[in-house]
């Protein structure tokens, strides 16, 4: 109890003194100066958000620092933190164009396919147990395609087609998984789905008319079972019948010789279609920005119109300008000025919560703070399921990102908001703060017992000959920066003058900045 009781005096300081996490008060003012307008446009987005930003007499942030700049592409990119060779290396480069390098870098890593993989498992809901009721054979063949899709990245309009038209097995052929959501196989629920997925639109809100005509694109897929454990067939099974159907008013001829899911396939992908293109890529603006220009971001409509429309439309002309190229859009997004304007709001831009005039301060996802622990930590976790062996078998070396099923968690996860991968929904995903976790930080046997083991401090200790290096190398692995002047003055008073071994010291140096809001948030 030592810990969590006397040192509350020295977490306390690392909270107040974190950098990048200040909040400044500030009182909105919309007459501006023209020159406080001092952001440089990297590219058409700048331009287009500082116009919005002066049209409405908000001031954009500073650029963010070269260390929040790494921690942050890193953790929004690939999932991963930086090591701090990676930290020390990118600091010391003098190259002016190392920001964009990085980024081009981190986007043809092994870990960009593995988180982005967790991002589109949660909306395909990739789970073997209820309601999905994939079953783990499936989830392990669906998890793989969907990596290797990302890794090499399959032209977006060619992965929707390849799901929306797939045939077969549902071992052989992963992706005809994606008509295997819930047990009925409803084709309601079905085009629920794909409206959801690929539009950002909720049917729910349509009216009986619209659903039954989208429904009408899936009404003819066939299902049956084979000789082996849990394995179906889907496949087109057509009724024979020509029939006549629209889409948000749009009419639309089924032919009974043409199977309805690739007429949708056509004119879901059509280049002039004003719903695919806008959908993804204010997805991506959503998962790298903590914002939709359309939000909620699956919740396109009328009535909820997106708070930049020139911005969007132009990141999606894009997109199909390029073949559907995800990976052109992440960069555009990444190597922007907007993306990389610092968390601190000014006496301008403090109450402005919509239009991107600084980076959004969010708490990291459950499976990437728990993989950032084990990081530095050189620790692993372990996962309970329903699932008998050897489904539930996850070697231990495996990253809690590259988890392929939804049913296998673990206490941690429950309680740091991973998604039950029940709707598909991105609210489904909770990283708001609580008390609970707060309490897990501070007080778990869990954290504690991953820190606190004598062998790994022993190990911590032996790498540096002096203080110095020791503690800069500790704030580095685990804040990507420096410590401060008075953070430094600060530790070393504490290893040298509180009594207890250098291990017990470094051991609450490591427990303290886990404990920082730096440390648990994107910033």
């Amino acid at each position: 109890m030592r810990v969590k009781v006397t040192f509350w005096v020295f977490l306390i300081m690392f909270l107040i003194t974190a950098r990048g996490l200040e909040q400044h008060d500030g009182v909105a003012n919309t007459q501006i100066p023209a020159h406080l307008y001092v952001m440089k446009a990297n590219n058409r987005i700048d331009e287009m958000v500082l116009a919005r930003l002066k049209k409405l007499g908000i001031q954009p942030s500073d650029e963010c620092s070269d260390e929040v700049f790494l921690r942050r592409v890193y953790l929004d990119v690939i999932g991963t933190l930086p090591r701090a060779k990676e930290v020390w290396s990118f600091l010391s480069d003098r190259n002016p164009e190392k920001r964009r390098l990085v980024i081009d870098k981190l986007l043809e890593r092994e870990e960009y396919s593995d988180y982005w993989s967790m991002k589109w498992c949660d909306l395909l809901r990739v789970k073997s147990e209820f309601p999905s009721n994939l079953w783990p054979n499936a989830v392990q063949a669906y998890h793989r395609w969907i990596k290797v899709s990302l890794k090499e990245n399959m032209p977006y309009d060619l992965f929707a087609r390849t799901l929306l038209v797939s045939s077969g097995s549902n071992f052989r052929d992963p992706p005809v998984n994606f008509y295997r959501i819930g047990s009925q196989h409803e084709p309601q629920k079905i085009a629920e789905t794909a409206a959801l997925i690929f539009m950002g639109m909720r049917t729910q809100k349509w009216t009986h008319a619209q659903r039954l005509s989208m429904t009408a694109f899936f009404s003819q897929i066939g299902y049956k079972k084979t000789g082996e454990w849990k394995e179906e067939i889907v496949y087109y099974n057509p009724s024979g019948k020509s029939q006549q159907t629209d889409i948000l008013g749009e009419k639309i001829q089924l032919d009974p010789d043409i199977d309805p899911r690739a007429v949708f396939a056509d004119w879901l992908t059509a280049q002039d279609n004003p719903y695919f293109a806008n959908n993804i890529v204010n997805r991506i603006w959503y998962w790298l920005l903590g914002r939709g220009i359309v939000h909620e971001a699956d919740d396109i409509r009328a009535d909820n119109p997106p708070q930049n429309p020139e911005l969007l439309n132009w990141l999606a002309k894009e997109l199909v300008k390029h073949k559907y190229d995800l990976k052109h859009i992440y960069r555009l997004i990444l190597n922007s000025a907007t993306y990389q304007l610092s968390s601190i709001p000014n006496n301008y831009n403090a109450d402005d919560k919509v239009n991107f005039s600084h980076y959004q301060v969010r708490r990291l996802d459950a499976e990437v703070l728990i993989d950032a622990v084990c990081q530095l930590t050189g620790t692993r976790e372990s996962y309970f399921s329903l699932i008998p062996e050897p489904f539930t078998f996850i070697p231990p070396q495996q990253r809690t990102i590259t988890l392929a099923d939804g049913s296998i968690d673990s206490s941690f996860l429950a309680l740091f908001g991973r998604p039950p991968r029940d709707t598909g929904y991105l609210s489904e995903r909770n990283n708001k703060f609580s008390m609970m976790q707060r309490l897990h930080f501070i007080n778990s046997t869990h954290i504690q017992n991953k820190i606190y083991r004598p062998s790994f401090l022993r190990k911590v200790i032996k790498s540096f000959r002096n203080d110095d290096r020791l503690i800069k190398q500790i704030y580095v692995s685990i804040l990507s920066r420096l410590p401060t002047d008075t953070e430094h003055n600060t530790v070393v008073e504490y290893i040298h003058c509180s009594g207890l071994t250098k291990g017990e010291a470094v051991g609450d140096l490591i427990w303290a900045l886990i404990n920082t809001k730096e440390f648990m948030f994107r910033h």
